[in-house]
């Protein structure tokens, strides 16, 4: 009788250690998944967020914005400042078929805008028609500066996303209002929502967009352009055009093509590749550190199951020995460890995709989520480890023979 108890003792001990291995080893799994999905989803979201930051923005634009030399050039001195005029704008056109919009700027900033007893500080763009192919608006009322506004110098205008706030609190439709900056009375033709984190002279939201022809004619400019906006065709990176750009200036102003400083030139073809490479790294650094942490759990479930073997020799002999076929020792320890891996990796999944979504909704503007196919492919993975984890403790069920079970009783 002492005997049966202390092998009933013996049992239950070798049951509760197999038990707590089991929950640990599939913890490790279900953190392993978990840390791969909810990285890979968090990886999603911030590149959204940094899209909607940089949306709207054309990906081949180049900004071109003149200084003062600082080269000596054919008898000129450094540090002589120039600047764009109407003719450059042509003359790119002209000269570089390969672009597609070509776009002048004049700037005026710290302008009060003023709408009855609301007020808010602005910055003044003029921009042609066709600078919305370069910061692409969101119109949420009202249409975007035409060709005919240009032409005949309207006094109409843009307002931005903030500007819009501040001077009508109460919301609606504010076109066919007009609102006063100085002495001039400038008429809402359109409201744009972009908040985009690139600007050029002034964040969109912050501005009022007028024809650039009316701004020559209010700030004195005559011929003469602050900075100008260029985007190349379909196809054609614009960094292959700089050096040209570059020398068409230099020949037109007087100024050392080499001379960087003489005209600065901003290229968002640069910025948006270096946001893909940080975020190719990123991924990568992501299924590194998943895949590593998933591995560990699945070597986990090769051990838990190795001691499963050895503890169960005396059962897997007995079936040999009353005729069960190798094969089918093989299929059952690993569909044990196939069904370990995917328990644990299955609540790792939900609790990931659980996450993300309090993250989405915390942050609406961006998709803090795994695709369908991906966690898919995750349970697919997981499957094939769990098969590779159990296939060495399969093998070693395989080689038990019934006489040495016997024995090890």
């Amino acid at each position: 009788m002492r005997f049966d108890i202390d092998s009933l003792r013996e049992t239950a001990d070798s049951l509760t250690r197999n038990r707590r291995r089991t929950i640990l080893t599939g913890f490790g799994v279900f953190w392993g998944l978990f840390m791969l999905l909810f990285m890979i989803g968090g990886g999603q979201g911030l590149k959204g967020l940094l899209q909607e930051n940089f949306g709207g923005f054309a990906s081949n634009t180049m900004v071109l914005i003149s200084s003062n030399t600082s080269k000596p050039y054919k008898g000129l001195p450094e540090g002589r400042y120039w600047n764009f005029t109407r003719t450059d704008i042509d003359r790119l056109k002209q000269m570089i078929p390969e672009l597609d919009v070509v776009s002048p700027m004049i700037s005026g900033w710290g302008n009060t805008v003023e709408y009855g007893e609301h007020s808010t500080s602005a910055a003044i763009r003029g921009v042609s028609a066709d600078y919305c192919k370069i910061e692409q608006p969101k119109m949420r009322y009202g249409r975007y500066l035409n060709e005919t506004d240009i032409i005949m110098k309207r006094k109409v205008c843009i307002i931005g996303k903030r500007v819009y706030e501040q001077l009508f609190p109460d919301g609606g439709d504010p076109c066919g209002k007009f609102i006063k900056s100085g002495e001039i009375y400038f008429q809402v033709v359109g409201v744009d929502m972009s908040s985009s984190m690139l600007s050029i002279n002034s964040n969109s939201s912050y501005s009022l967009m007028i024809p650039e022809t009316l701004a020559a004619t209010i700030y004195n400019r005559g011929n003469i352009v602050d900075i100008i906006c260029l985007t190349a065709k379909g196809g054609i990176h614009t960094s292959v055009l700089e050096p040209r750009i570059r020398s068409i200036m230099a020949r037109q102003h007087s100024f050392d093509p080499d001379d960087l400083e003489a005209m600065q030139i901003l290229n968002t073809e640069e910025i948006f590749m270096i946001v893909d490479n940080l975020f190719r790294g990123l991924n990568f650094l992501i299924w590194l550190v998943g895949l590593g942490t998933l591995l560990a759990g699945c070597i986990g479930v090769s051990n838990i199951m190795m001691v499963t073997v050895k503890e169960r020799t005396i059962e897997i002999g007995i079936r040999r020995a009353i005729g069960a076929m190798p094969g089918e020792i093989l299929t059952q320890i690993i569909t044990e460890s196939i069904a370990l891996t995917l328990a644990a990796g299955s609540a790792g999944i939900m609790f990931a995709v659980f996450l993300l979504n309090i993250f989405e909704k915390v942050s609406s503007d961006a998709t803090f989520q795994i695709s369908f196919n991906t966690a898919i492919l995750a349970a697919v993975l997981l499957a094939l480890l769990g098969a590779l984890a159990g296939l060495a403790p399969a093998l070693r069920a395989m080689a038990v023979k019934p006489v040495d079970a016997m024995r090890d009783e």
